[in-house]
């Protein structure tokens, strides 16, 4: 644009020389012309100026966005990297999921089947402890009952202990003139044993209670008819000695230790008191020494009667066949 008015301009001066002979009129329209070209070469020299600013600011900003772009394009490029990586990796994930599901569905009703058959063996569990539960309760309940029952009967086996005990300190009393004469009182394992020797009691060869003896036995007697739940067991014991009395009366030992043991029954049964069913005699002969008879000492203690005081066990029984 600049150079076209320049060309415009010098043409006007060369028409301008060559016509020395031109009216004012049209020297003063050129310079009018040339006045406005030149303003226009102003105008269009600061355009220009204009346009060469903008032109390098618009390069600048074309530098600056082709850095931004070549920018954006690489990280355009790292995202489409990273994005087909990280497809890959979600397409192995998938895979990797797909497979887990499946082992896992596999596993799941694996692990329902296994858990019921568990629940149904917990099941039959329960029914068999429910049953053991009830039987140990019905077991306890017995227990306790029988405890109970077993606490009553050692009571009630105390009392007999302690009724014996007692039993023993009155014949002790009451026999206490005959001490020192072959008569014994002792008591072990429940029984109070009242033992007499022969020499208290009866000659040689003979069954007739003499009158020293017959005192011991009454005494016996009183306190048994003091206590009527007493089981009385008389037993009439011999040494080894053959027996050497009147033929056709005695036969042996055996039949004169049972006369001698009948002999004391029949004392006792003299008394009111004592019930005839609590009394039982008994012989033993030579077959139950307490002492060796191959000493005089010996057969002495040998030959004699034992009175067996027994309390009657009969609720003690019955409790007993209740456990």
């Amino acid at each position: 644009m600049i150079k076209m008015i320049k060309k415009v301009t010098v043409a006007l001066l060369l028409l301008t020389l060559g016509t020395a002979c031109v009216s004012k009129k049209v020297y003063t329209d050129l310079e009018n012309k040339y006045a406005e070209l030149k303003k226009d070469v102003r105008k269009v020299s600061d355009e220009n100026e204009a346009l060469l600013e903008a032109k390098n600011k618009l390069e600048l900003d074309q530098s600056a966005l082709q850095k931004q772009y070549d920018q954006l394009k690489a990280e355009r490029d790292k995202l489409a990297s990273d994005y087909a990586a990280t497809s890959n990796n979600l397409k192995t994930l998938q895979s990797s999921y797909n497979a887990l599901e499946k082992n896992s569905d596999d596993a799941l009703k694996s692990n329902m089947d296994k858990n019921r058959e568990l629940l149904a063996k917990l099941e039959t569990k329960e029914k068999a402890l429910a049953a053991e539960q009830e039987r140990l309760n019905k077991l306890m309940s017995d227990f306790n009952e029988r405890s109970q029952r077993v606490a009553e009967l050692e009571e009630m086996m105390a009392s007999k202990e302690a009724g014996m005990k007692k039993l023993k300190e009155t014949l002790s009393k009451a026999l206490n003139a005959f001490e020192g004469k072959g008569l014994t009182i002792e008591q072990k394992n429940g029984k109070v044993y009242v033992s007499m020797e022969n020499k208290l009691l009866f000659q040689t060869g003979s069954w007739a209670v003499g009158a020293e003896g017959k005192k011991a036995v009454v005494e016996v007697g009183k306190v048994l008819a003091q206590n009527p739940d007493i089981s009385v067991l008389i037993e009439g014991h011999t040494d080894n000695d053959k027996f050497a009395g009147a033929v056709g009366q005695i036969e042996n030992n055996w039949d004169l230790s049972t006369k001698r043991a009948t002999a004391i029954v029949t004392i006792f049964s003299e008394n009111k008191g004592i019930s005839k069913q609590n009394l039982t005699a008994a012989g033993r002969g030579e077959f139950a020494p307490i002492a060796s008879n191959e000493t005089n000492e010996g057969k002495a203690k040998n030959r004699r009667i034992e009175i067996i005081l027994t309390p009657k066990l009969d609720e003690i029984s019955k409790m007993l066949n209740e456990l």
